[in-house]
C-alpha cells in the first residue's frame, strides 16, 4: 500500500466538522469544484455517499468518477482518508 499524503494525515488527524470536500485526500480544486456543483460541498457530504454506498470501495469509486472525473489515483486517495477517518472516529452505529 502506498504512503498516506499529508492531505490525508491532516484529514484523518481531527474530527470533519464543516471541512470542505476540498479537504479530502484526492479532492483538489478542480474536483471540488465539480463535487460542489452536484451538491457535495463538504466532506461530510461525501462521507453520507460513502455509508450510503455500503462503504464498498467499487462502488464509491466508480461514483465519485461519475459524479466528478476522478482518476484511479483520486478515487483510491479519497476512498482511503474516508475509510480511515471512519475507523479513526468511528460510533456504535456504524459499527
Amino acid at each position: 500500500m502506498s504512503s498516506t499524503s499529508q492531505k490525508h494525515r491532516d484529514f484523518v488527524a481531527e474530527p470533519m466538522g464543516e471541512k470542505s470536500v476540498q479537504c479530502l485526500a484526492g479532492i483538489g480544486e478542480a474536483l471540488g469544484g465539480r463535487l460542489e456543483q452536484k451538491g457535495f460541498d463538504k466532506a461530510y457530504v461525501v462521507l453520507g455517499q460513502f455509508l450510503v454506498l455500503k462503504k464498498d470501495e467499487e462502488l464509491f469509486k466508480e461514483w465519485l468518477k461519475d459524479v466528478c472525473s476522478a482518476n484511479a489515483k483520486q478515487t483510491r486517495d479519497c476512498y482511503g482518508c474516508l475509510r480511515e477517518w471512519l475507523t479513526q472516529y468511528s460510533v456504535s452505529f456504524l459499527c
